[in-house]
């Protein structure tokens, strides 16, 4: 019974994550991406750590999930459309690892089967809610400690990002970056302009007057 509800739920988390990759609309393979964490939550419990299963499922599944399901739905990504590949090694490359990673799970498979372990009566209390718990915040303190920083940091890079568009002036009507304008109708030379300034120059438009 064990053995057809781990080849259930192997199945289940190899096929959505072929999923992912192949889906072209980004929505679709963050889908994906929730049932390949179920499948993992799933075989955690069978694996006897009910703790990790429940994480694995509020957590990524939960929030993380639902952040990148926001994120895609606020940029408003559509199908992706196929475009001619510049980089043809790719492909190649990627059958190539493919091919290796494969060949390493099937070593390790091989491996397991050659060196078996004696089952013992002793009750394990790996995974479990206490046992991690002791572990996290006592042998594993400082990097817990480290994570928390480098979030920290992410979160102040964040607000970094999204506070730069505060430093434009009140009156500023151009977007930052590079214009680029035509001088005339019967010039259609295209000038480059940083600033609004800058562009009125050229055209020889006094943009304070309209303004005002």
């Amino acid at each position: 019974m064990l053995a057809l509800l781990f080849i259930l739920f192997a199945g289940l988390g190899i096929g959505c994550a072929l999923a992912v990759v192949a889906q072209r609309n980004p929505l679709y393979s963050a889908i994906s991406l929730i049932g390949v964490f179920i499948s993992l939550a799933c075989l955690y419990v069978m694996l006897a750590a009910p703790f990790i299963a429940a994480v694995q499922v509020i957590v990524y599944a939960g929030a993380i999930m639902v952040l990148v399901v926001f994120v895609i739905m606020l940029l408003n990504v559509e199908q992706e459309e196929r475009g001619r590949t510049r980089l043809k090694f790719l492909v190649p490359t990627a059958v190539a690892l493919a091919a290796i990673l494969i060949a390493e799970v099937a070593f390790v498979l091989v491996s397991v089967q050659e060196f078996r372990v004696t089952p013992t009566n002793a009750a394990s209390d790996i995974g479990v809610t206490h046992s991690i718990g002791s572990q996290l915040f006592t042998r594993y303190l400082l990097p817990f400690e480290i994570t928390s920083i480098l979030l920290l940091m992410a979160i102040v890079g964040a607000m970094t990002l999204a506070r730069r568009g505060g430093l434009l002036p009140a009156n500023a009507r151009v977007i930052p970056g590079a214009q680029q304008l035509a001088l005339s109708p019967d010039d259609l030379t295209l000038v480059e302009t940083n600033s609004t300034d800058e562009a009125a120059r050229l055209l020889g438009v006094d943009h304070r007057d309209e303004s005002a």
